[in-house]
């Protein structure tokens, strides 16, 4: 045998997949770790487990830095949530009933995100980029779209809840995010938000449907902080108002279908 000659004693391609084993578990295993940055270690109220971890454990946190120069930690340190709901039933894991308006409850598909309370705001300008068009410069609505404002907004038992007043623009994808919304003085008279994909715009009969909510339960969703600015927080917790009507809207929507 030849100095130096290895393949007559060990076998090249075993070793090779050895080795490609051993880098796809590795792999494997960095890949969970790091997909436990968000939302571990999970809370339990079992009495016997009140902190689940897992394998592999979770990360040491991260700094990730933003172009407005604030940082973010992954993980990172968060209150307990509180959950607005009781449980169905005695044993571990059973359904949650909402406590309260179910709409406000912050459960289900109305369930919302802590997500800051700032704007996003555009690249280019560092200014907010969700924006009424009262306050969007040269931005308008293409003449050949329906404009729905001036139109009556709809609820989903024919309730008229007021008057569309204003859209609200996003000068970065350029498109309608929200429609507001001017209320009746019977449902309060408040400005809300309306999301934009929530709505059926209808030029012919000069309305504007929503089949989320009732007509009266326009007059309890979030309101802004600002009239001409809304947060990421405030967006959570608009949208998954009107998400939480398909479930909570009417005690009917609560039944099976069959």
């Amino acid at each position: 045998m030849q100095t130096g000659a290895i393949t007559g004693y060990i076998d090249v391609a075993q070793l090779t997949l050895y080795l490609f084993w051993g880098f796809f578990a590795a792999l494997v295993i960095y890949l969970h770790r790091e997909n436990k940055r968000e939302g571990y270690p999970l809370l339990t109220n079992r009495a016997d487990q009140g902190v689940v971890e897992g394998f592999p454990p979770v990360p040491s946190p991260k700094v990730f830095h933003l172009h407005d120069g604030s940082v973010r930690y992954a993980p990172r340190d968060e209150a307990v949530e509180v959950v607005n709901g009781t449980p169905s039933e005695a044993f571990p894991g059973a359904p949650l009933d909402p406590t309260g308006n179910p709409m406000l409850a912050n459960m289900g598909p109305g369930a919302w995100a802590d997500r800051p309370d700032v704007p996003d705001v555009a690249f280019d300008d560092g200014l907010p980029k969700i924006v009424p068009l009262r306050a969007a410069g040269d931005f308008f609505l293409a003449w050949e779209d329906p404009d729905p404002r001036g139109m009556a907004v709809v609820g989903a038992d024919k309730v008229i809840a007021g008057t569309v007043t204003d859209c609200w623009v996003d000068r970065s994808e350029v498109l309608i995010r929200y429609l507001e919304v001017t209320l009746d003085p019977a449902f309060g008279g408040a400005n809300v938000l309306l999301p934009i994909n929530y709505t059926d715009i209808s030029k012919r009969r000069g309305e504007v449907r929503v089949g989320y909510i009732l007509g009266a339960q326009f007059a309890d969703v979030p309101k802004l902080r600002n009239p001409e600015v809304v947060t990421f927080l405030e967006e959570e917790k608009i949208t998954a108002y009107y998400a939480a009507g398909m479930l909570y809207a009417t005690p009917d929507r609560l039944k099976p279908l069959l």
